[in-house]
Parts: C-alpha cells; sequence; structure tokens
C-alpha cells in the first residue's frame, strides 16, 4: 500500500515538473530516474527521440556507461534491431524475458550491454509516436510483473506529455519567431524607396528564412512581357550568374514553350526542380493585383529544405508576396514619375516657346500681379539704368515710374487690374522726349503690358506734317508767285522812272524805300518759291569740305563784323551728291542762325567728320542760349521764327535741301547752346 502511494506521488512530482515548464532533457532524466527507481530489478534505462534527420539517438539514460559503454552514444538501426522496429509500428508495449531465446533485439546491443531480459515501449501521445523507451538488466533476467510494466507505462506516458509540450512550445516560439520575421520584412520593405532597394530587403530576409545566401529574382522583359530575363541575384550569392543560367536553360523562351519559369509563372504556384547534386532550386511567383510578373528562385540544400510542406517555405512565400506588392508598387510609382517626369518636361517645353514668343516681341512687354509687382519681363521692356529683369522681379512697378508719370499710368492701369476691362492708351515723357504706346489686358493673376516705344513715329508724323506744310507752301507758291511778281515788277519799273523825273527829285527817298521795300518781298519770294520746291536737285559728285572752304570767307566776315569767331574743323570724307548752290544756302542759313543766338566774343565751329562708313555729318555748333523744347517741336516748321524780322522762311528752306540731298537734320539745344546735324547718307545715291 506504502509502495502504491509513493507511485502516486512520484507521478504527481512529475506532473508538478511537466507543468513548471522545465527543459525537455531535465524532465527526462526524471522521467528514468522514476523508472528506475520504480523497477528496482532495471539496471538500465535508455530514452530514444528521433533527430532532424529521422535518427532515433539517445537522449537520456541511466546510468551512462555500463561494461565501458554509452548509453547516450547509443543510436537504433531499424535493419538490424527488429524488436525497436516492432514497437514502433504495433506502438505496443514489448517484454523479452530472455533475449536468448528471442532473434528480435539488436545482437550488438546485447552483446555489449549482457543483455538477459528487455522490455521496450513506445513514447505515445495521441496515437503520435515521439519515441521509444527501453529498460534492461545486466546478465540477469528481469522478472517485471504486469502492474510494474503499467507503472513504467505511466511513466512513459509523462514522457510524451513533456515531449508534446516542449514541441507546442518549441512550435509556438518559431511561429513567433517567423511572425516577427515577417513583420520586420513587411516593414523593411514598406520604408524600400527603389526597386532596387526591395530586391535587397527581399534577399537579406529570404537568407534568414531558408539558411541559404543563393537567392536571384527572373523578371518580365517591359518591352516584351512574353520574355522572361534574370534579373539580379543576392550580392551574397555563392552562385554567378552563369551558374544561374546554367541552372535554368534558356530563361528568354516564349511562354507557349514549355519552360519551368514560365510554367511557375502561368500556374502561380510554388515549384521545387532539381539542379546540381545534393541541392534544388525552389521557385516562388511574384504576383500582385492579380498579375505575375516574375520569379523568385532560391538554390538550397536538400537537407536544408527538403518539400514545400515546410514552414520556411510558407514564410518565403509570404516574403516574396510582400516583396511583390512593394516591387509593384515602386514601378507603378516610377511610372507615375516618369510621367509626371515627362509631362513636367513638355511643360517646360511648351512654357518656353511661350517665353520665345514673348522674348521675340520686339517690343517691352511685362506681367503684373494684383498687388502691382512684376511676375515677367521680356529682354526689350525699357528699365532703368542698373536694373535688369531677373531683379526686378517681385518689384512694384511704381518703384522704377518717374513720379511725373505715376498719375497717369495708375489711372489707366486701373481699368484692366480692377474693371477687368483692356485698355489702349499713349503717354509722353518731356524731360527725356520719349513716347509709348501701351495696350493692357486683364488675365487671372493681374494684367499684362505690351508697350511700344513710339518716338520715332512722332518724330515721323512730325516730319510728315511739315512736308505737308511744305507741299502746300509749293501749291500755292506754284499758284500766286507769277501773278504777285508781274505787278510788282510793273510798279518797280513806274517807281525807277518817276525817280528820273526832276519834278519828283524831292519824292526819291520814298521812291527807294518803296523800292527796297519790293525788293524785299521779291526777295521773300524768292525764300518762298525755294522752300515750296519739291523738283529733283541735279546733284553732282562734289567735296563737301571743298564748298566750306569756298564760302568760308563770306562767313568770316559776317563774324567779325558782329565781334564774333568761327572755326573750322574737317576729317577725311568721302565726295558725295551734292548741289553745290542748295549747300552754300544751308550753310549760310544755318551759320547766320548760329551768329544770330550768340552774344560777342562767342564761337561758332563747323566740322565735318564720318559718323559710321554710310554717314557724313555736317556740324555747326552755337554757344548761344539755346531752345526750349516747344521751340525745338516747333524747329523747322514755314513761317515759324522766334525773330522779330525774322521770316520763319530760313530753317524751312534748309530742311528741304536737305531732304532733297537724301539727308536728314538733328537738332540738341542746351543752355550752353544749340548743335545742329546735317547727315548724309551715302546709301542709295543719287536716289534723288
Amino acid at each position: 500500500m506504502l509502495k502504491e502511494h509513493n507511485r502516486y506521488s512520484r507521478l504527481a512530482e512529475l506532473t508538478k515538473i511537466i507543468n513548471m515548464k522545465l527543459d525537455l532533457p531535465e524532465v527526462l532524466k526524471h522521467v528514468t530516474a522514476a523508472i528506475s527507481e520504480e523497477i528496482v530489478q532495471c539496471d538500465a534505462v535508455g530514452i530514444f527521440l528521433p533527430d532532424e534527420k529521422g535518427t532515433f539517438q539517445s537522449v537520456a539514460g541511466k546510468p551512462e556507461f555500463i561494461n565501458g559503454n554509452s548509453i547516450s552514444s547509443q543510436k537504433i538501426d531499424f535493419d538490424t534491431d527488429q524488436l525497436a522496429r516492432d514497437v514502433m509500428i504495433t506502438k505496443q508495449t514489448i517484454y523479452i524475458p530472455d533475449t536468448s531465446k528471442d532473434s528480435r533485439p539488436n545482437p550488438q546491443a546485447v552483446a555489449a550491454f549482457n543483455i538477459q531480459s528487455l522490455l521496450g515501449i513506445p513514447i505515445i501521445y495521441e496515437e503520435h509516436l515521439f519515441g521509444l523507451v527501453f529498460l534492461f538488466d545486466c546478465g540477469k533476467q528481469m522478472n517485471i510483473t504486469d502492474i510494474q510494466i503499467q507503472s513504467v507505462e505511466a511513466y512513459v506516458n509523462m514522457a510524451a506529455v513533456a515531449i508534446q509540450n516542449a514541441n507546442n512550445l518549441k512550435q509556438k516560439e518559431h511561429l513567433i519567431a517567423e511572425k516577427q520575421l515577417l513583420l520586420d520584412a513587411n516593414r523593411d520593405l514598406s520604408r524600400c524607396s527603389s526597386i532596387q532597394e526591395s530586391l535587397d530587403t527581399c534577399f537579406y530576409y529570404l537568407e534568414k528564412t531558408v539558411d541559404c545566401k543563393n537567392v536571384a529574382v527572373y523578371m518580365e522583359d517591359p518591352n516584351n512581357p512574353d520574355t522572361v530575363k534574370f534579373k539580379e541575384m543576392s550580392k551574397e550569392s555563392e552562385w554567378t550568374v552563369q551558374d544561374w543560367k546554367s541552372a535554368i536553360d534558356d530563361i528568354q523562351i516564349n511562354r507557349s514553350t514549355e519552360n519551368v519559369i514560365h510554367e511557375v509563372m502561368g500556374t502561380r504556384s510554388i515549384k521545387f526542380i532539381p539542379s546540381e547534386e545534393r541541392c534544388r532550386l525552389l521557385l516562388i511567383p511574384l504576383i500582385s493585383k492579380g498579375e505575375t510578373f516574375g520569379v523568385v528562385a532560391i538554390a538550397c540544400l536538400m537537407e536544408t529544405l527538403q518539400s514545400d510542406e515546410k514552414s520556411q517555405v510558407h514564410l518565403a512565400q509570404s516574403i516574396v508576396d510582400a516583396t511583390a506588392l512593394t516591387y509593384s508598387n515602386l514601378t507603378y510609382r516610377d511610372q507615375l514619375e516618369m510621367r509626371v517626369k515627362t509631362r513636367t518636361n513638355e511643360l517646360a517645353n511648351a512654357n518656353g516657346k511661350v517665353v520665345s514668343v514673348m522674348e521675340s516681341i520686339t517690343d517691352g512687354f511685362f506681367a503684373l500681379n494684383k498687388d502691382w509687382e512684376f511676375i515677367y519681363i521680356n529682354r526689350h521692356q525699357p528699365l532703368p539704368e542698373g536694373k535688369t529683369a531677373m531683379n526686378m522681379l517681385g518689384e512694384k512697378i511704381w518703384s522704377i515710374i518717374p513720379e511725373n508719370l505715376i498719375g497717369v499710368l495708375e489711372k489707366e492701369l486701373h481699368r484692366p487690374m480692377y474693371d477687368r476691362l483692356p485698355v489702349h492708351f499713349e503717354f509722353s515723357s518731356p524731360a527725356d522726349s520719349y513716347w509709348y504706346d501701351v495696350v493692357a489686358y486683364p488675365f487671372d493673376d493681374g494684367i499684362c503690358c505690351l508697350s511700344k516705344n513710339t518716338t520715332e513715329k512722332k518724330k515721323y508724323e512730325l516730319e510728315l506734317k511739315r512736308l505737308s506744310n511744305l507741299e502746300l507752301i509749293g501749291q500755292m507758291a506754284a499758284g500766286i508767285s507769277h501773278e504777285i511778281r508781274n505787278p510788282m515788277t510793273t510798279v518797280r519799273g513806274f517807281l525807277q522812272f518817276l525817280t528820273d523825273d526832276t519834278d519828283l527829285t524831292k519824292y526819291n527817298n520814298y521812291f527807294e524805300l518803296m523800292i527796297d521795300e519790293l525788293d524785299r518781298a521779291n526777295s521773300i519770294i524768292s525764300e518762298f518759291l525755294s522752300m515750296g520746291n519739291t523738283r529733283s536737285s541735279e546733284l553732282t559728285m562734289q567735296d563737301l569740305n571743298a564748298i566750306i572752304c569756298d564760302i568760308w570767307p563770306l562767313l568770316e566776315i559776317d563774324t567779325f563784323n558782329q565781334n564774333k569767331f568761327i572755326e573750322f574743323e574737317t576729317q577725311n570724307i568721302p565726295p558725295m551728291l551734292l548741289n553745290r548752290d542748295e549747300i552754300r544756302q544751308l550753310l549760310i542759313n544755318l551759320c547766320r542762325n548760329g551768329l544770330e543766338a550768340m552774344e560777342p566774343s562767342k564761337m561758332l565751329s563747323i566740322r565735318t567728320y564720318t559718323e559710321d562708313k554710310n554717314t557724313v555729318v555736317l556740324e555747326i555748333r552755337d554757344q548761344g542760349q539755346g531752345m526750349d523744347k516747344e521751340v525745338l517741336k516747333k524747329i523747322g516748321t514755314p513761317f515759324y521764327t522766334t525773330k522779330d524780322n525774322g521770316t520763319g522762311l530760313g530753317l524751312g528752306v534748309s530742311y528741304a535741301i536737305a531732304a532733297r540731298h537724301n539727308a536728314k537734320i538733328e537738332v540738341q539745344s542746351s543752355s550752353k547752346g544749340t548743335v545742329f546735324y546735317v547727315k548724309f547718307s551715302l546709301e542709295a545715291k543719287g536716289s534723288n
């Protein structure tokens, strides 16, 4: 009764030890101790469990050595040990009282340990065989009763529970490790910013999963979806690219042709294929969003990975699936980035064309935002000195507009800015003598303005107006000059006749005065006719310097009589087509105007020079008080004069002469004097 109580106490203790989750070897030592102590006739106990290769190896035993042989080094060979094979197959306890009468035990073990009787018990839990337990005595027979066998079986069942618990714990830890590995892989894949980085991450985690460095990937050719190419291999791979190409013959085969890579992609299933000795290829398809676009290949040792039932395969597939999704997303992102880049380039090119068009406009063009700041200025827009279009961007327009123009521009530009109506206006700067024609249009962000410099146009209009006046004068002169001169000639003749009458001698002073006035009127008519003359002058090749030299004595007499000075400076100039008499008249008119504008002791300068290869300049400079801008605007207009006794025809005649010589007159005036530039163009000689 006490023995029975001790047995239950020991079972309870083993149960407690198992529930304490001690290591399996520790639990098995307690089991062997309980069995050997419970069966006093038993000299030895050995517990055999299968290793990773399926070989049953001793993992616990008592004692450690018998007859110099270690129990822990023993292995079961089922080919020579019929007893072990029967226990494994039948999963039943077998007791052999006398080994000399039973040939099933392994003869080598029987001889080595001098086994006389032997008890074999399977370690079973829910019909699953975990291992084998053998009990024996050395040199004597065990006389074991059924009750003792049942006691041993109870302890062995406790060992089965311990093994099952250990396996469950190991499996649970393995699952946790796999899940953590998969979480880490997903986390690192989600952080990948490039396709190459995603593949490297995939290779890294596959190497940790299957304990193999030889990993590669094959991808569809983007230019030919029917062709699969070797894409990349792990940096740690022991295989070369040639090894991979040799492992799978001709990857670039149409899908209609039987090919293992295409087969895996077509069936979307994992496949093992034999390769080199003791090595096989594990092929896992890359699938994302319902499309298969590649295959990951793992060259693994058979003892490392034997079948697709292994949990490593499922974990590897999960990693490949996560990689496929990341790869697909990165590819799509790269495609989007390429599209955005292409579209950006197209927009940049289109914008460049628009800018090119605006820059090709020879007039000024600028755009203002709603805060009156420049957002675009083309290269033809005039800017203040020292300013460029680049450093004017962001500046307000009012910062560069002269104060005297702000009022006009502000009034005009407010209409398109706030009323959203286009405007067309002109403005001028008397200080700088320029005119601008401006068109302003509203747009979403502000207004844009096209400004055209019309200064030359205004000058042409004034010149055209002057020429129109000359033409009118010419027409008038042609119509009335003959009718006026005829009666004047008659009157003059009678006045000369009356001067010869002795009875009228006392009136001779009156007669001479009337004759002088008639002559003066005739001179005015001559100038009038000369200014209105629109016919072409008879021009011959002459030297302008020579004409000036001929008239020089006359000009010197005029300056000497007025107590003034004159200087003459000439440079080598080419001969030109000139009318000698008209050029003399032009010189006399301009020089006399200059002399009349100066005070005594002042200098009048005459110069000739070439401005460029096509222009000869006659410059006449005085040191008078100058002319104001209003006078300059009207200069050359017929009958306009600032002299008390002037006719206003002298400069008109000069302008007409210049026009007939394909020349133009420019005037600059200041408080230091006035300069007349007569610029003769050498182009189109003889066109007049």
